[in-house]
C-alpha cells in the first residue's frame, strides 16, 4: 500500500445504525490502532459518546459537529487528517463516519487530493441500511430523503443490511434485490445481525488502487468478477454474515456531492433541553407523537428520567428505543433532525405531552 494509511468510510442515512456498527467494529478491531472521525449534523455530539467506551491508547476519536465533513466550507478535515498522517507509526487504519445527511464522495475526493493523497488510501466505503425501512418503501418516496439515500448507496463499495434480526430469508432476499435495483454496481452486500459485522468484512478489503487526482476517482477492478446475474443464497446465515454477489468495478463522478446538501436548506437540526426529570413512558409517547405531528426523521440524546436515571434515546421516525446509560448529563438534551422541521412546533408537542418545559 506504499505506506499509505487505509481509510474506511461509513455512510448511511439518518438512524441506519452507523454508530452502533462502528462501535462493534472498534470492539473487534483485532489489535488495529484506529483513528476515528465522527461527523454529526448538529450542535452537540452524541455518537462519539457511544463509541467512547472503547476509547484507549489504541483508539483515538475526533469529533466533527456543525456542518458536513470534507465539504467545501469545512476547514477541519484536512488538518485533522494531516495530524493523523504525522503520527503514521501509531495508526493502522482510519474510520470515518459521515453524517446521515452527507455523501461520502466529499471525503473520497479530499482523500485523493494533493494534500492527503500521498498519505492515505481509500480501503472501502460502507453504506449502512435500515433494512426494515427499506422494505417498508420509506426510501421510495421520490423526495429529498429518497434522493440522499440513493446517492449514498451509489457511492458505496459495500452495503451493510442492518437491523435484520427479525427478518426471514425471503425478506433478506427482497432487501438484496432492492439494493441491487437502486445500486447495481455495489460490490458486496453484508448482513449485520445484532448490529455486528465481522471486522474482516469491513476493514482491510483493499478495494481501491493508490491514486491521487483532483478530477477522477478510480476503483480497482477485482479479478473473477461474477456477472450481474449472480444471486444470493436463500440460507443467508450459512454465509457467516455476508453475501458477495453482483460484484463489478465501478466509478463515481466526484461532482455528485458538490452542493447536493447546500442546494437544499430544508434539512434542519436543533437541540431541545429540559431541566426537569422525565417519566419514561410519557417521554416515549411524547417522542412518538412529535414524530407523527412533525417531519422528524431522527432524534437522539440523553435524558434524565424519574426513577430510571440517565437514558440513551435513539429514535428513527416514530420508532423509539430507550435504554439505560452510564453517563450523567446535567440536563436532558435531545437532537432532532428532519426536513423543514419546526423547532417551535416540536418544542410545543414535547412540552405539552411531557408536562415539562422543552426549549
Amino acid at each position: 500500500m506504499n505506506g499509505r494509511i487505509p481509510v474506511t468510510i461509513v455512510t448511511g442515512f439518518l438512524g441506519s445504525g452507523k454508530t452502533t456498527l462502528l462501535r462493534s467494529l472498534v470492539a473487534r478491531r483485532l489489535e488495529r490502532r484506529l483513528a476515528i472521525l465522527i461527523n454529526e449534523f448538529g450542535e452537540i455530539s452524541i455518537d462519539s459518546a457511544l463509541v467512547q467506551d472503547a476509547d484507549d491508547d489504541q483508539v483515538r476519536i475526533h469529533d466533527f459537529t456543525h456542518g458536513l465533513i470534507a465539504y467545501g466550507d469545512d476547514n477541519q478535515f484536512v488538518p485533522a487528517m494531516q495530524a493523523i498522517a504525522a503520527r503514521r507509526a501509531q495508526v493502522d487504519h482510519v474510520l470515518i463516519e459521515t453524517s446521515g445527511l452527507a455523501l461520502p464522495t466529499a471525503v473520497m475526493e479530499r482523500l485523493q487530493g494533493p494534500e492527503l493523497g500521498d498519505h492515505f488510501i481509500l480501503d472501502a466505503t460502507l453504506a449502512v441500511v435500515d433494512t426494515p425501512l427499506l422494505l417498508a418503501s420509506q426510501f421510495d418516496t421520490g423526495d429529498a430523503v429518497a434522493a440522499m439515500f440513493a446517492r449514498q448507496l451509489e457511492a458505496a463499495d459495500v452495503v451493510v443490511l442492518n437491523k435484520i434480526d427479525a427478518l426471514d430469508d425471503d425478506a433478506l432476499l427482497l432487501a438484496e434485490a432492492r439494493v441491487r435495483e437502486g445500486a447495481p454496481n455495489v460490490r458486496f452486500i453484508e448482513l449485520a445481525y445484532k448490529a455486528q459485522l465481522d471486522v474482516r468484512l469491513a476493514l482491510g478489503l483493499r478495494l481501491h488502487q493508490p491514486t491521487r487526482t483532483e478530477h477522477q476517482h478510480a476503483y480497482a477492478p477485482l479479478a473473477a468478477v461474477p456477472g450481474p446475474q449472480a444471486s444470493v443464497l436463500g440460507g443467508q446465515r450459512r454465509l457467516d454474515g455476508h453475501v458477495h454477489s453482483g460484484m463489478a468495478a465501478h466509478s463515481h463522478g466526484l461532482a455528485t456531492h458538490k452542493h447536493f446538501h447546500e442546494q437544499d436548506p430544508g434539512w434542519l437540526s436543533f437541540v431541545l433541553r429540559s431541566e426537569a426529570p422525565q417519566a419514561l413512558a410519557v417521554l416515549k409517547d411524547a417522542l412518538q407523537q412529535t414524530a407523527l405531528a412533525e417531519p422528524v426523521l431522527r432524534c437522539k440524546g440523553f435524558v434524565q428520567c424519574v426513577d430510571s436515571g440517565t437514558m440513551l434515546v435513539q429514535g428513527v421516525r416514530a420508532r423509539i428505543d430507550v435504554k439505560p446509560d452510564a453517563s450523567k448529563p446535567a440536563r436532558s438534551e435531545l437532537v432532532f433532525i428532519g426536513y423543514h422541521l419546526s423547532r417551535t412546533k416540536v418544542a410545543a408537542v414535547m412540552s405539552r405531552v411531557t408536562g415539562t418545559r422543552w426549549s
